[in-house]
C-alpha cells in the first residue's frame, strides 16, 4: 500500500469518522461520502484513493459502530495508522478488512502530506518523503488473511 498522508491527532472518535447524522443509512458509499467529514470538513474532497491516514492515541473510539471502519475503507483510504487503536473498532476494521496499524513511532514521526508506503507481511511503514523506515509487529497469520481476503465473512467463505 502506498500513499499520501492525512493526519489526524488523538482520540479520533467515531462520530468524527462518520457523524451520527450519517447513520440513516448503512450504504456504503453514501457513508464514504462523509468519512471525517467531522475532523476535516473537507477531507472527502481533498484525499484520492490509496490514501492513509496516521493519527495519534485511541483512534477509533467511542461508540462500536462498523459504520466507521467501513466509510474509511470505502472511501478508498487504503490503511490506518495509529499509535493506537480503540479495542472495538480495531476488531470492526478486520472484521470489514481494513488494514490498521499499530505503529506509535511512525505515527509520532510521519507529517501530513508524506509518501508512505506499508508492507504488512515485512512489518514495515517507509516514509518515502524522509526516506525512514518504521516498523511494527506483524500481524499473527489470522488476521492477516481476514484482511487479504476483504474481511471476515470473504475469509470464513473461502475457508471453511
Amino acid at each position: 500500500m502506498k500513499g499520501k498522508v492525512w493526519k489526524f491527532g488523538d482520540n479520533v472518535n467515531t462520530d468524527e469518522i462518520i457523524p451520527a447524522r450519517y447513520l440513516n443509512t448503512s450504504d456504503p458509499h453514501e457513508l464514504a461520502a462523509h468519512v471525517m467529514e467531522d475532523a476535516d470538513a473537507d477531507f472527502v474532497k481533498k484525499m484520492a484513493v490509496g490514501d492513509i491516514i496516521v493519527a495519534g492515541e485511541n483512534f477509533g473510539c467511542g461508540s462500536s459502530r462498523e459504520h466507521a471502519p467501513l466509510a474509511i475503507k470505502t472511501a478508498g483510504i487504503s490503511c490506518v495508522i495509529a499509535k493506537s487503536f480503540a479495542r472495538i473498532f480495531f476488531r470492526n476494521a478486520i472484521n470489514i478488512g481494513l488494514p490498521i496499524i499499530p505503529a506509535p513511532e511512525a505515527a509520532e514521526g510521519i507529517n501530513e502530506g508524506d509518501v508512505v508506503e506499508v508492507d504488512l507481511k515485512a512489518g514495515t511503514v517507509e516514509d518515502i518523503t524522509t526516506r525512514k523506515t518504521y516498523s511494527f509487529p506483524a500481524f499473527p497469520d489470522e488476521l492477516a488473511g481476514i484482511i487479504k481476503e476483504g474481511g471476515l465473512l470473504s475469509y470464513i467463505k473461502k475457508n471453511l
